[in-house]
Formats: C-alpha cells, sequence, structure tokens
C-alpha cells in the first residue's frame, strides 16, 4: 500500500514537472505559427511588379486581384511635416519595393472622395525626412485635384491641376543618380508633367502605393492598371 501511494505522488510530481516543461514549448510554437500566419498575410504580390512589397505602417485592410491594389488607410492616417514646424505625422499606410535605377511606374487611381486630403498616392520613401509623394486628392474646396509634396526635413506642397473625375493615372519616372519626375494622364496616354526634383539617393529609396485620410475615419484607394517597367524617360515633357 505504501509503495502504491509513493508511486502515485511521484507519477503525480512527474505529470506536473512535465507540464512545466511542456506548456513554455506549446505557447513559444504557437507564437511562432502566428508569426508565420501574420508574415504570410501582409505579403504584397502583384503580378506587374516583379519586386518584393513590403510594409510601412499597417493598413486597415488591402487586397490584390488581378492587376488591382486596394489599400484602406485608417483614420487619421497622414504623412507631412509642416514647413512651420506646426505639425509631423509619418502614419499613412504604404506598400514599397526597390526600384531599379531608371524605370517607370504608373497606374490609375480611382476613389470615392469623403474627407478633406483623403488621397490615394504614389511614393518615393526613404526615412520619415527623405520622401515624395504623387497624389489625388480631395483639396479643401472639395475638388478632386492632383497635389505633389517633395520633403527633405520639410514638405513643399504644390497644388496642380483640379481633375473633373474621381479617377486619374499617375506615373513616377525614375531618371537616374537621384532625380525623378511625377506626371499625370486623364487618359493614360498623354502625361503632364507636375513635379521634376532630387532625392537623395543614400536614403535607399523604395516606391510604391499610399492611402491618407488625415481629416477622416478611412478611405480607399484602388491602384490599377500597374505598370512597372526599366526604362529610362528621356523628355520629362514631351507628354510621351
Amino acid at each position: 500500500m505504501a509503495f502504491l501511494c509513493f508511486t502515485t505522488i511521484y507519477n503525480t510530481q512527474y505529470l506536473n514537472a512535465m507540464r512545466k516543461l511542456l506548456i513554455p514549448f506549446i505557447c513559444f510554437s504557437c507564437c511562432i505559427q502566428l508569426c508565420i500566419a501574420q508574415s504570410d498575410q501582409k505579403k504584397v504580390e502583384i503580378s506587374s511588379i516583379p519586386k518584393e512589397i513590403s510594409w510601412v505602417n499597417t493598413p486597415l485592410n488591402w487586397n490584390v486581384s488581378g492587376n488591382t491594389f486596394t489599400l484602406n488607410a485608417g483614420k487619421g492616417s497622414r504623412l507631412f511635416v509642416d514647413p512651420q514646424g506646426l505639425s509631423r505625422a509619418d502614419t499613412a499606410p504604404m506598400a514599397l519595393f526597390t526600384p531599379d535605377e531608371t524605370f517607370l511606374f504608373s497606374c490609375k487611381v480611382s476613389v470615392k472622395f469623403k474627407s478633406v486630403f483623403d488621397a490615394g498616392v504614389l511614393m518615393i520613401y526613404g526615412n520619415t525626412n527623405q520622401w515624395a509623394k504623387l497624389c489625388f486628392e480631395y483639396s479643401p474646396q472639395y475638388k478632386p485635384m492632383v497635389v505633389t509634396v517633395v520633403n527633405n526635413e520639410f514638405s513643399d506642397d504644390s497644388n496642380n491641376e483640379v481633375i473633373p473625375k474621381e479617377e486619374v493615372y499617375l506615373r513616377i519616372a525614375g531618371l537616374g543618380n537621384g532625380a525623378y519626375a511625377f506626371h499625370y494622364s486623364t487618359d493614360g496616354k498623354y502625361w503632364n508633367m507636375a513635379r521634376y526634383f532630387y532625392l537623395n539617393p543614400a536614403s535607399n529609396l523604395k516606391i510604391g502605393f499610399l492611402s491618407q485620410s488625415p481629416k477622416g475615419e478611412s478611405f480607399e484607394s484602388v491602384f490599377s492598371d500597374i505598370s512597372y517597367s526599366v526604362k529610362k524617360l528621356n523628355d520629362i515633357r514631351s507628354g510621351e
């Protein structure tokens, strides 16, 4: 009888010890699986972009369907550094990839504007101090407008043409050695130059997509007809 009691106590102690060893291992394994699942969930693959795409800031949600990328920005999402130092924000979700030295990157941006400064954007981004964005934005006058911002510590904000509908074609031309040109088009054929500028290539610049809603609850940007090619644009003012 004493032997049976001892055996029972020993087995109970052994099982408790094994549980203490196994529980951390099980928790660790679950964490690894969760991280893998989250990593897979965040991976964006677009057939027309033969590059690895990564996130800066988490979107509300996103989706890829064929050659169309839909990106939803959450409440108050923004990327801007006020020249007067009144505000600084770098919270808008961006899906970015590393381009070649010279390239053309374009798409059609379709939106349903709700709040002032809502925007679907093509981006060049190095860090919080070095970036540029080509925006299809809802102006304070409630007009769809092409807007460009170049940021070297502070934002240089410039409004362009009012667009009479809620879609426009945007394009970034990488010209090499830190030179870039922004273009927009109403038909995807004739391109108007919006900006010609320089960003320091030492910042390891990436390009891609951004959606923002600085004053709204959320905003959906739809990027379609996405095109990326390794090509230098020889004449930035020709309309080609």
